[in-house]
């Protein structure tokens, strides 16, 4: 299974499973829940962190966190 850290920059992906214990309160709070479609806007160069639109709000995670949401790819 892929996770959000995998995506590259305009892909799009259904979040399936997160880790509760290594995902912050907040970030289940802005909508990063199981069901949810995220898309990554923006890579730093260094690819970390990570620009994302989920379920338009947009915010920036750390590539470490980002491991810990698995997604499922959408089709273009």
């Amino acid at each position: 299974m892929k996770s959000i850290a995998d995506l590259k920059r305009g892909q799009k992906a259904t979040i399936v499973d997160i880790s509760a214990e290594t995902i912050p309160l907040k970030l289940l709070e802005m909508g990063c829940l199981p069901g949810n479609e995220v898309e990554v806007i923006k890579m730093a160069q260094i690819k970390d962190p990570l620009y994302l639109n989920i379920n338009d709000t947009h915010l920036a995670i750390r590539k470490e966190t980002a491991k810990a949401v698995l997604v499922k790819i959408l089709e273009d």
